[in-house]
This record gives C-alpha cells, structure tokens and sequence, in this order.
C-alpha cells in the first residue's frame, strides 16, 4: 500500500464527522452546514495562492463534511414538523407508509422495519408528512408494501434515521403489496424459505441468511450461538456476497466475448439486482456503493486501491445518507473492511514466522476484523468471545459455498423448485457446518470473556489490540522498534492481569463483593429481565434475559447452580432468550401461557432435561424456602388477555426473608387495570419490579395502590425503546418510590435491615445517588 492509497482517508473521516455532527445536533445542522462551507471556502482561496497538497485536501474534506451537513439541513424542516406533532401521551394514531426495510425479529418477541410515511391520522385529521419511520408490531411485512399501522408513536432519539418510532402491536395491516422489482425480490426470498422446509434444523433456517441475509428462519439458540462466536457477520450481507455476484456476473459476460463496458454493465446490473433482492441494508449500501465504485474503476482503465475505494464509497454514501454515520452496521462494515485492507497482510507475515504460509493468511484475515471490531462491539456486549477467531477460521471455507448454491436456489426457487430444492439441499451442508461451529464454540469454557462495558472498556480492548498488533508484525531492526514491543508487551500483560482480577469478582469470588443477606436481585443482563428471590438458601429466577452469557455470569457471581423454581412470565425473547445459561438446573419451572409451537417446543425442552413443568394460573402457590409465592394473574377464566405481555405470569412473594413483593412482568396499561379489579392484590407492598421495563404504558393507579417503597426496573443501558420512559419514572417518584434500575447501577440487590427497613445496594451508584439508601420500614 502507498502513501497516496491513503490521501482519500482524511477526507472520508472528514464526511463522517461532518455526517455525525448534523444528525446528533439536527437543529444547528445548517449553521454547521453554513461554517463548513465558508471554511472550505477559505482554504480554496488559501490553496490557489499557495498551491501546495495539504491545502486542497483540507478544502475537500471540508466541503465533503459540508455536503453530509447540508443533507441533514435540507431534510431537517420535514423532520421537525413530524417530530412535533401532537402525538404523546399515548394517543392513538394511524400511520400510513411504504416498507423500505426487512423485518427484524426484536428482544420483545416484536419485530421491527423501515418505513417511510406519507401519511398519520391523528383523530378525525389526516396529516401528509415524507420522513422515515420504525414500526414495531407483532408481524411484518416485505420491502415495497404499502400498510397502515395502528397504534401509539413516539419521536426516535437524535441521530436515528427515523423520525418516529411506531408501536403497533397486532395492528399492522398490509394494504396491498409491493409491485415491480420488489415484488419479484419478495418471491424469490419467500421460495427460498421455502424450499429449505423439511430439512434438519438449525441448519436449514440459516440457509437463506446466508444466501440473501434474510434471517426470520434462524433459530434463537443458533443466532445467539452466531453473535456470541463472532460468526453473526456471515448473515450480514456485505462485500464478499457483493465481490461474488459481481464476479460471477462479470466473469458470464467476459466467457461471452464481452467488451469491457459490457462487461461492466452486466456487474452493475446484477450488483443493482442484488441489492433489491437482499435490501439496502448499512453493510449492503457500503458493499455496493464500493463495488460500484470499482466497476467504474474498471470502465475508466483507473483500478484504484482498496483503501481509496472504501474511503471514496464512504463519502458517497454518507453525503448521500448522513444518518449512517452513527449506524452501528455501517461503522462495523467500514470497520471489518478497512482491516482487512491494512492489518490482514502484515498480519499474515507476521504470523508466518510460526505457522504455514497459508495457514497464517487464514487466521490473519478473521484476527485482523476482531482486533479492529472488537472496540466498537463492546459498547453493544461487553463480552469477548474467545473462540471468535478460531470459529472464523473453521466456518471460512464453508460461507462462500453456502453463499454460491443459496444463491443459485434463490434464483432458482420462483422458476424451477425441483432444481432449487436441489441445490438447498445441497447449501445444507455448509451451512450444518457453520451452525456446528457456532454451537459448540459457545459451549467450550469461558466462551465469552467478560470485559468492562462502555467507553472504557472499548478504550481498554483498542489498547489491547493495538499491543497484539505490534507483537505480531514482523519484526523490524530499530530501537524505536524493540522499545514500542517491550511497551506493547508490558500493557498487554497489565490488561491481562486486570481483566483475571475482574473475571475472578465476576466468577469464583463474585459473592465477596455482594450484600451477603440479599433477598431480591436483578441481573445486570442488558434489555430484558432475570430476577433472583433468595429465602432460606433456596432460589427461584424470574425470567433469563436475552443472552445466556450475562445470565451466567450474574449466576456465577451469586454463586447459584440450582434453581428451586424457574417463572418464564411470557416467551418474548428478552425473558427467555438466556435459557440455555439454567439448562438442566431448575426443579420446576412456572410458565405463562405458550402463544404457539416454538414456545411449546421450549417448554417440552425444559421438561426433557428434567424439570417439572407447571401452567402457571391465578391463585397457585408454593414455597422457595421459607417464603411463599402466589400466582396473581393471567386468569384462566378471563379470554381478553389468551398469551402474550398481557398475560404475563404475575407473582406475589412474601415471607422467609423476602420483603412482601409482586413482579408484574411484562404487562400492559389494560391488563394492569384488569388485575388491580380482580381484588387479589395483597397491598401494601414492599417492592414492586415495575412492568415492561418502564415502558409508557402503564396504569398509575396500580402502583400508587400498592403503596410500595421501593420500584425496580430491570433495563439495558441506552436501549432503542427509550426504556425506562420519563412518565413513568415520574409517578414513581411522586408516589415516594426508591427507584434502582440496572441500566444505571448494574446489579441492584435489596434486603431486610436488622430494624425491618429494606436496603437497596446498587453495583455503582446512579447519576442521581452516591450512597446506599436506606428506604424505610418494609410492609
């Protein structure tokens, strides 16, 4: 690589700050606009006088900054007035759009698209905006659909791509369904899900993930397995899939005596084929808009390096689609790419010294894009899979197959099913092989390292990346040189000894550093619930959370290997998504009512590895030790609320220890009020574990009735739901709650005080509190 490859980068960075800057402060973003240009401006007067390099570029970074700025400035009038309509508090609205995005299964049990509105009733009155959207409902609907969404909204937070984010629940209706181009794509993706029916799974529901990144099929164990083994990304559609459509159809045409713009032209199209087909998500449109620019390369006879197509597609697509700058997929994608660009080839030479030539090639390539990623990944999971390379390396040689004849029976499926069929059968294969290897390497011990979350810890993860680089590149005779690696060592070392000592308070000496007589306990397990309920040294969890990893090592640190009662209140993947963390550990198991197979399938696996299943109804009771539980709710006679976070299993725990409290799991404003006129509640309450996270959509009168002193929320830092909603958090607080909440404090525990007041003990105190609060006398 030559130092001119790298002129475009300074430019490219320039765009993405000027990007970021606009859509995180969209009401200055003209005024950011205006001072960029008149800077740029400056330096062009500057660089004709002087004529010197380093001007110019400073004055095409600015006016690319500039134009990303000015993107957000344009759009901005429309946005505003979308944002400040009168649709808070709840009201009900109907938003009329266009599906732009694939559905995505979200933690709720939801799944969640793209769309851009052109219409919201709000009332009797019909209100034309043009601004994108999010809807979250129960079902989703393909790209180029037009639907109504009925339900309640809310303005996205600065810096989304949508305006507002639209909760609908069961009240998406499809009103008619894409046409053209789209309709088509939508076919070939429905026939490819199709044609892998009957076939084993996992394996079969990753199929068209890794043929188009359609990933409605894939299993919750196997994506967790994915995500939690770094192998997430091959379901991600990005440039290899791009490099192999373009190649394959540029390569037909070349076999056909071609010429070059011919040539060109037939990559282009399939390379524009394929994006509609997979849609333009942020790792698609960086992939193509790269592509793209190489293909363009290629009919000018200009082939440019890797390093200047990415920086030269990143401006593109940032000036044209300014809100990617803070988009997680796309700073991963430009991430992984520029690694494998820069630090994959001085890896591999570094690493030869060791190992065969090819081998060092191959474990280079997935090392290069963990080292570089890893940072960025810690502000999601502040875990590190361990295993993250070495299942790169086993599933490499399986991901462009699968990709090939996944392909292939995409194409396929619509025209010849018997010949798609075929070729899934065959994809099969591969994609057995990659599934394998996600689910045993999250198996293996200490599969996921925990590290410390936020800016920290992603600052602590570069630093120990930057040391591994400059271990292993090949050696180089300077003194400079040997002092960098003797540091690089140094800092390694430190940072392995720091993150032993924090695994070691996580893990095997965890229980030192909690309140020895904790009673009730929330796991610090991102957006989603896992609560503990300890009395005479047995132990009942309430729901598992998303991820078995945090799950685990919450339990670790307890010290807890067995569970007396396990309460899945709901199926929504936020309360159950960490089941495989209590496998074969719970003795009965509590259960809402199962809204269809898969939740059948769930409870049928917790019975096979030998727990005792109970349907959870209104007035069952039992014992966790010395204390008793009762169920409250769903009612079994009362056909309003069948499954669902309505019918969340509500329990009442009292007695042995355990502060008189209720766990209103996921439940919403109407069921609520459902239970609060069933009279079986037992006020006044000690704790109460506030429902959905602290969502909007809540009875008030429920809580101010209970009279409790404490309110726990159980919610993941910086979530996309603006968990826990400020409504809500002001009538707890006007009721006289304590609030601990564990996107704030981590791990919250509560106990009984010697004098009969409870304690709150907190991992780290909130923004709002530096000690521990002692809230009164406990009910």
């Amino acid at each position: 690589m030559r130092t001119r490859d790298l002129r475009l980068v300074p430019i490219a960075a320039a765009a993405w700050g000027g990007a970021a800057a606009g859509v995180m402060l969209p009401g200055v973003a003209r005024w950011i606009a205006l001072g960029l240009w008149a800077t740029s401006l400056v330096t062009v007067c500057i660089t004709t006088r002087t004529r010197t390099t380093a001007w110019a570029l400073i004055a095409v970074s600015l006016a690319m900054a500039a134009a990303a700025a000015s993107h957000v400035a344009l759009a901005q009038p429309a946005r505003a007035a979308a944002s400040e309509l009168a649709i808070g508090g709840g009201r009900a609205v109907v938003v009329h759009a266009t599906v732009t995005g694939k559905a995505e299964r979200t933690a709720s049990g939801q799944v969640a698209f793209d769309a851009r509105a052109d219409g919201i009733d709000i009332g009797e009155r019909r209100v034309a905006v043009s601004v994108p959207v999010v809807i979250r409902a129960d079902s989703g609907a393909d790209v180029g659909a037009r639907v109504t969404a009925s339900g309640t909204a809310f303005a996205a937070d600065a810096g989304e791509r949508a305006v507002l984010v639209v909760s609908a629940g069961r009240g998406l209706a499809v009103v008619s369904e894409p046409a053209g181009v789209a309709a088509m794509a939508a076919r070939m993706r429905h026939a490819l899900a199709g044609a892998t029916e009957g076939l084993p799974q996992p394996a079969a529901g990753l199929i068209p993930g890794l043929a188009v990144g359609d990933t409605g099929g894939v299993t919750g164990a196997l994506d967790a397995a994915m995500k939690a083994a770094s192998l997430s990304h091959l379901t991600a559609v990005s440039g290899a899939n791009c490099a192999i459509v373009v190649g394959l159809a540029f390569g037909a045409a070349a076999l056909c005596g071609a010429r070059r713009g011919v040539r060109v032209g037939v990559g282009i199209a399939a390379l524009a084929g394929f994006v509609v087909l997979v849609t333009p998500e942020p790792s698609v449109v960086r992939a193509a808009a790269m592509a793209g620019i190489a293909m363009l390369g290629v009919l000018l006879g200009r082939v440019g390096a890797g390093v200047s197509l990415l920086a030269l597609a990143v401006v593109v697509v940032l000036i044209a689609d300014p809100w990617l700058a803070v988009s997680m997929g796309f700073a991963l994608s430009a991430a992984a790419t520029a690694a494998l660009l820069v630090l994959a080839a001085p890896l591999a030479r570094g690493l030869s010294r060791w190992l065969p030539q090819a081998l060092a090639l191959g474990l280079a390539v997935p090392l290069a894009a963990q080292l570089v990623c890893g940072p960025l990944l810690i502000l999601i999971n502040p875990t590190v899979p361990l295993y993250g390379v070495a299942a790169n390396l086993l599933a490499a040689p399986a991901a462009p197959i699968a990709t090939v004849l996944g392909l292939a029976a995409c194409v396929a499926a619509p025209v010849v099913p018997v010949l798609a069929s075929g070729l899934v059968a065959l994809t099969w294969l591969p994609a057995a092989w990659i599934s394998e290897t996600a689910l045993v390497s999250v198996t293996l011990p200490q599969a996921a390292l925990p590290w410390p979350s936020g800016v920290i810890g992603a600052l602590a993860l570069t630093a120990a990346g930057a040391a591994t680089v400059v271990l292993l590149l090949p050696r180089i005779e300077r003194r400079g040189w040997r002092i960098a690696r003797g540091a690089a060592a140094a800092s390694l070392a430190v940072l392995v000894g720091v993150q032993a000592g924090t695994a070691a308070l996580r893990t095997t000496v965890g229980s030192l550093t909690l309140p020895g007589d904790w009673a009730i306990a929330l796991c610090d397990i991102g957006q989603g619930d896992a609560i503990l309920v300890r009395s005479a040294g047995a132990v009942a969890l309430i729901d598992t959370g998303p991820d078995p990893a945090p799950l685990r090592a919450c339990l670790d640190r307890f010290g807890i290997h067995r569970l007396d009662l396990l309460v899945l209140t709901h199926y929504d993947q936020d309360h159950i998504g960490g089941l495989d963390a209590v496998e074969g550990e719970a003795t009965v198991v509590l259960h809402g009512p199962p809204g269809g197979a898969a939740d059948r399938r769930t409870l049928a696996d917790l019975a096979s590895a030998g727990a005792q299943v109970v349907d959870a109804a209104a007035g069952m009771s039992g014992r966790v030790g010395g204390a008793t539980w009762t169920v409250l709710w769903p009612r079994a006679d009362d056909p309003a609320f069948p499954t669902g976070n309505e019918a969340s299993v509500v329990l009442d725990f009292r007695g042995g220890g355990v502060p008189a409290s209720l766990y209103l799991g996921d439940m919403d404003a109407a069921s609520q009020r459902a239970l609060r006129a069933s009279h079986v509640l037992r006020p006044p309450y000690a704790v109460v574990k506030v429902a959905h996270h602290g969502s909007a959509d809540q009875d008030p009168e429920l809580y101010r009735s209970l009279g409790a002193a404490v309110a726990l929320i159980s919610v993941g830092l910086d979530n996309d739901y603006g968990h826990p909603r400020a409504e809500t958090l002001a009538f707890l607080q006007a009721d006289g709650m304590t609030i601990g909440r564990t996107d704030q404090s981590g791990v919250v525990a509560v106990s009984v005080g010697g004098d009969g007041g409870l304690d709150i003990w907190r991992e780290r105190a909130p923004p709002s509190l530096r000690r521990t609060a002692d809230v009164g006398a406990a009910p």
